[in-house]
């Protein structure tokens, strides 16, 4: 009796250890060099009490956007860059340590890649200065191989100072493996499949027309994939649309931007598919909260005030905080959660860090 009882103390001793060790989740951070950051950064969060440690960095320039591999082991970083410095780069990551090791890097052929997105098989940038999207096939051991495919655009809208040349901003997967991007001077999304025997893009057509001056910037998918959500930079509106066979159908339009700053940056959905979250930039920085309806339609519900330029976000995989980069204020706010409302709370938790620009968490297994 006396020995088992040693070892259910030693067991109840062990298990809060555990408990925290699972409340732990790998954070990494993509920032602008121009101030002296490293580039990547990546953190141990504990997404009980919303602390942050530190763990490792890497240089690269100016990895203003990245995503991870579909099993975690890879990151696919942009180096956003005018000239010929302008790659995709392919980095290895350590889940347990957090570490990270360089693998290779290509050109993008087009200027400013300022998102990436990758299905497995291939990574596709948005080159945002360039007009034009690169697709590079991935290789066995994760690297990169030269782009195949730049598709370009030569459509411009009807403001002048934003849309005077082409732009493209963000390119993303569906869930039945369209690629869709958008064409931020030509105010409409565009719809494309790859096909991987002819190592080729096909042209589906245009997914959706935006009204024009629009300036159509980020693109979202709910959890179930049946509506899609879209973050439109100049006119500050969020549509949401019925997605299918990759076509998008407008539902309904609404204001995230209230001071009408043309600064209409990021877009996510919670875990839970239950709230849609909007940054807006540029004047009355913060992000704006709508309630999902089972129809995909957005009811607006409050609005947080933010740090300077909250050009990206993120919300944990348990949905309980949202961490917001603060590119201008040189900071990651640290936001709770409440799940039921949606609304957010500032834990003054805040992460020093220089011109963060992109916050991602390890993808669960």
């Amino acid at each position: 009796m006396k020995t088992k009882s040693i070892l259910l103390g030693m067991a109840l001793a062990i298990m809060p250890a555990f408990s925290m060790a699972d409340n732990n989740v790998k954070m990494v951070v993509g920032t602008y060099t121009d101030a002296g950051s490293e580039g990547l950064y990546s953190f141990d969060f504990d997404q009980e009490n919303g602390t942050a440690t530190e763990l490792s960095s890497l240089k690269i320039d100016d990895p203003s956007y990245f995503t991870f591999s579909k099993n975690g082991r890879y990151i696919y970083a942009v180096s956003e860059k005018n000239n010929s410095l302008a790659v995709l780069n392919s980095i290895g990551f350590d889940p347990t340590k957090g570490t990270f090791s360089f693998m290779n890097s290509q050109l993008t052929h087009g200027a400013d890649p300022c998102y990436v997105a990758t299905n497995g098989k291939i990574a596709v940038t948005a080159n945002y200065s360039g007009g034009s999207l690169s697709v590079f096939p991935i290789l066995s051991n994760g690297t990169l191989d030269k782009p195949l495919v730049l598709m370009s655009s030569k459509k411009m809208g009807p403001n002048r100072t934003r849309q005077n040349q082409p732009h493209f901003h963000c390119t993303i997967f569906t869930p039945d493996n369209y690629i869709l991007t958008t064409d931020f001077s030509g105010d409409r999304i565009l719809s494309f499949t790859y096909n991987a025997k002819e190592k080729k893009l096909e042209d589906r057509g245009i997914a959706a027309h935006v009204r024009p001056g629009s300036g159509p910037r980020h693109l979202v998918f709910e959890p179930n994939g049946r509506y899609a959500y879209l973050m439109n930079e100049l006119s500050g509106k969020v549509i949401a649309y019925q997605y299918k066979d990759g076509k998008l159908k407008e539902i309904q339009t609404v204001v995230a931007d209230d001071a009408h700053a043309q600064g209409g940056a990021d877009i996510r959905i919670s875990p839970d598919g239950n709230f849609l979250y909007a940054s807006t930039r540029l004047k009355g920085d913060g992000i704006t909260i709508f309630k999902l309806g089972g129809d995909g339609s957005l009811r607006r519900v409050g609005v947080q005030k933010t740090g300077r330029h909250p050009r990206n976000f993120a919300i944990t995989p348990n949905g309980k905080y949202l961490l917001v980069a603060c590119r201008d204020d040189n900071t990651i706010q640290v936001y709770s959660r409440d799940k039921s409302t949606g609304m957010l709370t500032n834990t003054h938790q805040d992460i020093d860090l220089s011109h963060p620009a992109c916050i991602r968490f390890y993808p669960e297994k």
